[in-house]
């Protein structure tokens, strides 16, 4: 490869040797356009079969539609009265799965079903599962018990949570005393929440370099097919960047994009037909009291399923689901706002609700199939792969995948690859099943040996145990790394407006996590935004160490300090003073 630009080229310095390993021109056996968490899953996969691999995304891994979901890994118990029953099994499995391979971000979550009848959905219930395109409005105990029931059926395999049970109006209303008396009894189960999903893809992307040597992953950049059929991969942020490939095989995991992206290499393809989920995060303290670490999945009025749990120390509310198309401008409208937080104060008519306490809101589109369902909800979560074969200057094939979730992503990149290597003539040499990931692995069993670790973390880098905790809680395993990192720098200072946090673990991330823009770093390396902790202050002092680190220019810093702005304010309802 040559770079037109300056030496300062913005492909961040753990790439920079590999693409220039390339030359003028690369032959690679797959291209991965989008880098959420289905791109990223398969990445994975792929190297870890020896595979010569190129992901890239027009934005940051992991900044699209992956970093907007509930941030819940379950198993999908409202697709029982679906009849997507294969979808319930393999979504149970892969919780269960997450829970073992990525410890440190995927945690069991208790949930609570407030059921508000005896018998009433069971009829409609049955309608549905018979493919009737009206959802049940009231899903009674009778129903309720019968589906947890199903769901710890199909959760059995690989087991690592309680099953569930019901309780009664008294003792539910003991327990919960906020909940609406309304209710007849309720249900609880157990799925799992993940903690940090935009790092959990990146964790992914790491590993898959890490497994393969010829493989590149590349962020903010642009794809483009000339007309010979090869291939150009563009920075974003620097025109001269750039190199070509010559892929055998096309992967567009661009999510809500998918169609574009399509649209980009000469194929017209009408496959996703999105809807828009949009959460809220309060700071809410009587609320988390009554939680108790509980996540409640209730009926809102209209048969709509929402959720109220704990989140880092705020409550997560969500979600919507609105037919939307558009995910470069999605954001949580106030409509949407006001139905989350009525649906919070029909619920919990005992606690107050109201915009003073929301300091986080998003939304994404959920990259759902092309549907005619006059009720999203009904939309299928399931996936698929169509195939636009080679045609025209085209030589490559395009396996889109369209669909999928959160939970589902590594058995649907294990169906993705198979496909891949049956079409390169090769050979599954790994699985991914028992496959730890990033910090989730060798990660201590009790918490005797996590208190263990974080005691060798801090004695090795010799750094204080509470700061070694916090490296510990935020990043798994791969804390040790991060305590190195900051014991060689020497960057051992606290940041003045997150004072939890040091100089030096800022430093990691940029030296290491391929940070682009200082959104990057803002919305998804870290916690800080989201948490309602982003401040104008804070946020100069993350962008002086990245000034530094990347050697952006005064005029570049102000830039990406009123670009972070920007989109903190657009599409998450923070406005910095």
């Amino acid at each position: 490869m040559t770079i037109l630009a300056s030496e300062a080229a913005p492909w961040p310095s753990q790439m920079a040797g590999r693409v220039a390993a390339f030359g003028a021109e690369a032959a690679v056996d797959v291209l991965i356009v989008g880098a959420g968490i289905n791109g990223a899953g398969l990445f994975r996969d792929l190297t870890a079969q020896g595979l010569s691999v190129v992901i890239a995304d027009k934005g940051d891994f992991g900044g699209g539609t992956s970093a907007a979901p509930s941030r819940l890994i379950h198993g999908g118990i409202k697709y029982l009265e679906t009849g997507e029953l294969r979808l319930v099994a393999q979504s149970t499995l892969e919780r269960n799965l997450l829970l073992r391979n990525a410890p440190h971000y995927v945690r069991p979550l208790p949930t609570l079903i407030p059921i508000f009848s005896w018998t009433k959905g069971v009829t409609a219930a049955l309608r549905t599962l018979l493919g009737s395109k009206t959802a049940p409005r009231s899903r009674g105990a009778l129903l309720i018990k019968a589906g947890l029931a199903m769901y710890d059926f199909y959760g059995a395999r690989h087991r690592v949570m309680p099953t569930h049970r019901m309780a009664g109006r008294a003792r539910s209303l003991r327990d919960l005393p906020a909940l609406t008396p309304a209710i007849v009894a309720t249900g609880t189960y157990y799925d799992a929440t993940v903690t940090h999903p935009e790092r959990l893809v990146l964790e992914l992307i790491e590993d898959g370099l890490a497994d393969s040597p010829r493989s590149v992953a590349v962020n903010h950049a642009r794809v483009a097919m000339a007309p010979d059929g090869r291939v150009t991969v563009t920075s974003a942020l620097d025109e001269g960047a750039r190199f070509t490939l010559r892929p055998a095989i096309v992967v567009n995991a661009a999510g809500p994009w998918i169609d574009g992206v399509n649209a980009a290499f000469g194929e017209a393809s009408k496959m996703i037909g999105g809807t828009k989920g949009s959460h809220l995060l309060l700071r809410h303290d009587a609320l988390l009291r009554e939680l108790k670490g509980r996540m409640i999945y209730f009926e809102a009025d209209d048969g709509r399923i929402c959720l109220v749990f704990e989140y880092l120390g705020l409550a997560m509310v969500g979600s919507t689901d609105i037919k939307a198309n558009n995910p470069d401008s999605v954001r949580c409208e106030a409509v949407e706002t006001d139905y989350l937080l009525d649906s919070l104060r029909r619920l919990l008519p005992k606690l107050t609700f109201d915009r003073s306490q929301i300091v986080y809101t998003y939304s994404g589109i959920r990259p759902l199939p092309a549907s005619d369902a006059k009720d999203p909800g009904l939309i299928s979560r399931d996936h698929a792969t169509p195939v636009l074969e080679p045609a025209g200057a085209r030589p490559f094939p395009i396996l889109s995948l369209v669909g999928g979730k959160w939970t589902t992503f590594r058995g649907y990149a294990e169906e993705v690859a198979d496909m891949v290597l049956g079409r390169l003539g090769r050979s599954r040499r790994a699985s991914t099943r028992e496959m730890a990931i990033g910090g989730g692995r060798d990660y201590p069993r009790d918490a005797a040996g996590e208190a263990a670790l974080i005691g060798r973390i801090a004695s090795d880098a010799g750094i204080d145990r509470a700061l070694a905790e916090g490296l510990f809680r935020r990043y798994g395993t791969r804390a040790s790394r991060i305590a190195r990192h900051i014991a060689e720098t020497g960057l051992r200072r606290p940041l003045v407006h997150a004072p939890d946090v040091v100089e030096g673990e800022i430093d990691f991330i940029l030296v290491e996590e391929h940070v682009g823009r200082l959104a990057d770093l803002a919305l998804r390396r870290t916690t800080l935004s989201i948490t309602g902790r982003m401040t104008t202050a804070l946020l100069d002092e993350l962008a002086d160490l990245a000034a530094r680190r990347l050697g952006w220019s005064p005029a570049r810093r102000a830039e990406e300090i009123a670009e972070t702005r920007t989109i903190l304010a657009s599409r998450h309802d923070v406005a910095l003073d």
